[in-house]
């Protein structure tokens, strides 16, 4: 067998995984979902469960758009308009109306010249950020950043790259500092909303400060934003962390998969910058987009989004996220103060993360247990994520499950 030594050392590396406790292990299979009934909201049911429904707390859906009817509506309808897939990349065999459509409208909710779509979020990252770096840059990043930040940076090779503690505005600004006079651009990319904590960057404080030293490098002070996590969840129309911190980044990255519930991810930002990644991105330029019918489907979840409906689902969210809160505060439990529906309850170990996770799941609750190294050494936690679809009773089951542990 060719590949015998190889394997030996990958299942080494796999068995070491598994006596730390991070292998992450096989994935539940949903074989079916079941729609809201009573007080109760949508479960599922999971392969070699039976008919046992399952609550789900660790879905990124938080405005229940996948299950819309209209939303389903859109992507039939465009699947028997527009076929399947879309069977090559833009510059080959040119686009879809209802991608051309969905640009506009992201364009325009986000208050820009200028979108482009990818494949995924992950892959708008990769595409940006390595087409902006050169071998003048400094990249200034925070070190809670998602991994996609992280490789994209690796991949851009720029010339200095700083890295500050979480959240540190004065390292940030002395990054910014240390590199007047030896580098032509500087580049400040954060995560709007950290997606293992819940947490949000402070973008009116990083675009003061971006403001005060663009004068001093030749080719400008950038921020970059992926706010994936927050756009649907975070603000009052749903416009995230930018409209929270009532603030606007430089280029702004997001996706469709989560609170829109469809898939893909996209850039929005000038004119210019927008054309150029259509040119220079590798990303864009030779991998497919995402499908017409995802695209259309899409443009319906931005439309019920920036509506009263989707005010509606944002404080539905609203509500909801406070009341888990307060439950896991009433329960002893340690988490991390915010207004995202992302709410970490901190274990601070990986074998006791573990048990907990194991508990829920015996509950009828899945969640999913985070330890390193997708977070930091010694802040292993359980990630929930509250969705407009769930109800004061599935909160409730939910804390009856962790206060029963």
């Amino acid at each position: 067998m060719p590949f015998d030594r190889l394997e030996q050392v990958l299942a080494r590396d796999l068995e070491s995984l598994e006596k730390e406790g991070t292998r992450k292990g096989a994935e539940s299979v949903i074989v079916r979902v079941l729609p809201t009934e009573g007080d109760r909201g949508p479960r599922v049911l999971l392969e070699g469960e039976g008919d046992r429904p399952f609550l789900r707390m660790n879905s990124n859906g938080y405005l229940g758009m996948a299950l819309h009817p209209d939303v389903i509506a859109a992507e039939q309808e465009a699947v028997h308009e527009f076929g399947t897939g879309p069977q090559a990349v833009r510059f080959i065999s040119g686009t879809f109306a209802p991608l051309v459509e969905l640009e506009a409208r992201l364009a325009d909710f986000h208050g820009r010249e200028a979108t482009t779509i990818y494949s995924s979020a992950y892959a708008a990252v990769m595409g940006t950020l390595p087409a902006l770096i050169n071998d003048a840059t400094l990249v200034i990043s925070d070190e809670l950043n998602h991994n996609c930040i992280v490789n994209a940076i690796r991949l851009g090779q720029p010339a200095k790259k700083r890295v500050f503690p979480h959240l540190d505005m004065d390292a940030l600004e002395a990054a910014l500092e240390q590199g007047v006079g030896r580098y032509q651009r500087a580049i400040i990319v954060t995560d709007g909303i950290f997606s293992m904590r819940g947490d949000h960057a402070p973008l009116d404080r990083i675009v003061a400060i971006a403001r005060d030293y663009d004068d001093r490098f030749e080719e400008n002070v950038c921020v970059v934003v992926d706010d994936s996590h927050g756009i649907g969840a975070l603000g009052e129309t749903g416009r995230g962390t930018e409209e929270a911190t009532a603030t606007r980044a430089d280029l702004l990255i997001a996706t469709l998969g989560k609170a829109l519930g469809v898939n893909g991810g996209y850039v929005v930002g000038s004119r210019t910058l927008i054309d150029f990644l259509r040119e220079k991105s590798p990303y864009y330029v030779y991998s497919n987009p995402i499908t017409p019918a995802e695209a259309a489907a899409a443009s319906r979840a931005l439309e019920l989004l920036d509506s009263k409906e989707g005010r509606n689902r944002l404080e539905q969210l609203r509500l909801l996220t406070r009341r888990l809160r307060a439950g896991l505060e009433k329960l002893g439990f340690e988490s991390i103060p915010g207004e995202h529906p992302v709410v970490p309850l901190l274990v601070r170990d990986t074998a006791r993360t573990t048990e907990l996770v194991q508990h829920l799941r015996a509950h009828a609750v899945l969640a999913t247990g985070l330890a390193y190294p997708v977070v930091p050494k010694g802040e292993d936690e359980i990630r929930f994520q509250v969705s407009a679809d769930h109800t004061p009773t599935d909160i409730d089951e939910l804390l009856a499950a962790l206060g029963s542990f």
